[in-house]
């Protein structure tokens, strides 16, 4: 007998065999033999023709019928089961043929089914692979919506707010400009201060909120303008000087390379980058501490770096910090003044500060030898600013023209 009709002869013994290794209900049992009949039909082919791609198509459907359950178990269905035929098949050989002819199937038929369960393995890590970038793609998608959501929400609550906080503001203004024009009547002033440094306080946040709204979405725009960056240091310097003051802290303000230089800007979203940095570093600094801000002219950009004598930031944190509502510590250790030492404050600043320098083309982020509230090893944050000498358009060019003048030699602007 050849090959193929020694295979024939197992045909029946072979496939009740699997049928009742693998199933125990009828139902179950029709559709696995229609199934085993079909493997063994492209079985006899591959062993007439030689080429175990016969088994293909069945190996196939195997492997995308697997269940929900079998992609998400590590064990593999189809290999397992491959594997239980190839052992089905050794044993039916053994028993319905003679010795001979026993070795003679099994030595032609297992290099097919090498190619099988090499095959199944494949496949099935294919399936796997497909299914779980299947959920990973669904992840992704559902924090795409779950941070819309959240920004959508700032937004909103953002806008709800300013109304009323409108009505506080306007309405304290009016109190405190009748209770001047009286007099004896101090105590009533101070709770008028009260209420406007708090409506302050929440106007900051609100507007905090806002912009956290426009980064998320791509819709900060900013007003380019000549601006140097010396001068918003300096503003800087005596915005804060009484938080300084208050805290017996030291600002220093080095000279460096590109400071006093011009560049095009938005000067009011730079000052919003460099005030939320040194606030923090305020913040987290001990009294009586030094804050250094020093910097560095690079090709294309102008380096500002503000370096504390602060509590410092674990290096796992030191990406989280730029998250919104980002806060590292313990909160309820927290202060709730906003310069006060490790004052709290809803972790928008730094989220905020990478958004505008983001917008601009620049770049921020931070080193720090390690979090210690004793040793204090410091912070030092670093600020990249493009350095652009022309105006970003000709409108630009025509509004300044008055503070530019073009260079003959580069064809830039400089300042007179």
């Amino acid at each position: 007998m050849s090959e193929v009709e020694l295979l024939r002869t197992i045909q029946p013994i072979w496939v009740n065999r699997v049928v009742q290794s693998m199933t125990r209900g009828a139902g179950l049992r029709e559709d696995l033999r229609i199934q085993a009949e079909s493997f063994f039909t492209k079985l006899e082919q591959a062993l007439e023709t030689g080429d175990p791609a016969w088994l293909d198509p069945i190996l196939t459907d195997w492997s995308l019928s697997l269940t929900l359950t079998d992609l998400e178990v590590s064990a593999s269905s189809v290999l397992k089961f491959t594997i239980l035929l190839q052992q089905i098949t050794i044993e039916t050989c053994q028993e319905v043929l003679d010795d001979h002819q026993a070795l003679l199937m099994i030595t032609t038929l297992l290099p097919i089914f090498h190619y099988i369960i090499e095959k199944s393995a494949q496949l099935e890590m294919e399936a796997k692979v497909s299914h779980l970038t299947a959920q990973l793609e669904q992840t992704r998608q559902n924090l795409e919506k779950l941070d819309k959501s959240k920004s959508d929400f700032i937004a909103v609550a953002a806008h709800e707010l300013k109304t009323p906080l409108t009505l506080i503001e306007g309405y304290t203004a009016m109190l405190r400009e009748m209770l001047e024009q009286q007099n004896g009547i101090n105590h009533y002033l101070t709770m008028v201060d009260g209420i406007s440094n708090g409506a302050r306080r929440l106007r900051t946040i609100i507007d905090d909120m806002i912009d956290v709204s426009l980064i998320d979405n791509r819709l900060l725009s900013l007003n380019i303008q000549p601006v140097w960056i010396n001068r918003l240091l300096q503003l800087l310097q005596a915005e804060l000087q009484s938080a300084l003051q208050e805290r017996h802290q030291t600002l220093i303000i080095q000279s460096f390379p590109g400071v006093d230089e011009l560049t095009f800007a938005d000067p009011e979203r730079l000052l919003q980058v460099f005030r939320n940095v040194l606030v923090n570093a305020i913040k987290f600094t001990p009294d009586h501490g030094t804050i250094t801000i020093n910097g560095r002219k690079l090709p294309g950009f102008i380096e500002v770096s503000i370096t504390d004598e602060g509590i410092g930031i674990d290096a796992e944190d030191q990406l989280i910090i730029f998250e919104k509502f980002s806060r590292i510590g313990n909160v309820a250790l927290h202060s709730s003044g906003k310069t006060k030492f490790k004052g709290g404050g809803p972790g928008l600043g730094l989220h905020i500060a990478k958004g505008i320098i983001e917008a601009h083309g620049g770049a921020i982020w931070v080193e720090s030898n390690g979090y210690d509230e004793e040793k204090c090893p410091g912070s030092t944050f670093h600020i990249l600013v493009p350095h652009h000498l022309e105006p970003p358009d000709m409108k630009t060019a025509r509004l300044f023209a008055s503070l530019l003048t073009p260079s003959t030699k580069t064809g830039a602007y400089e300042s007179e």
